[in-house]
């Protein structure tokens, strides 16, 4: 008679449990949601460039969205993706050398691409605020 075979015992896979959340892991999913809030803010740039090539009135209805409180904030969240997946990108083509793969330089890395973005993000709002007014 055939003999049936029991499968050896494996431990399972890994879980949600097991793993720690660490700044890496979260700046690399920031990285993909940025990357998708940027697919659809560039729409909203497209529009802005369509009205201004438009005429006037379409160019205001855009100006004046974009002066509500809805659009600053925005434009505001536009800014900050904008500078966290370059910077993100800038960790990602560090990567690509093989540098930056040790644990503390890879929570450096994330972190300072989270505290770049912050800052690039304040100081061009606020130079924007300055000059601009």
């Amino acid at each position: 008679m055939a003999e049936t075979r029991v499968p050896a015992a494996r431990p399972l896979s890994p879980h949600l449990q097991v793993y720690r959340l660490s700044l890496t892991l979260v700046m690399s999913g920031a990285h993909r949601v940025t990357g998708i809030f940027l697919y659809f803010g560039t729409a909203v740039v497209a529009w802005w460039l369509i009205a201004a090539a438009s005429g006037p009135n379409a160019y205001a209805n855009v100006q004046w969205f974009m002066g509500t409180w809805i659009g600053r904030f925005f434009l505001l969240g536009y800014t900050w993706t904008l500078f966290h997946h370059s910077f993100g990108g800038i960790r990602h083509l560090i990567w690509d050398t093989g540098r930056g793969f040790g644990p503390s330089e890879r929570e450096w890395l994330a972190g300072a691409t989270l505290f770049a973005s912050i800052a690039c993000t304040i100081v061009l709002w606020v130079a924007g605020y300055f000059f601009v007014g």
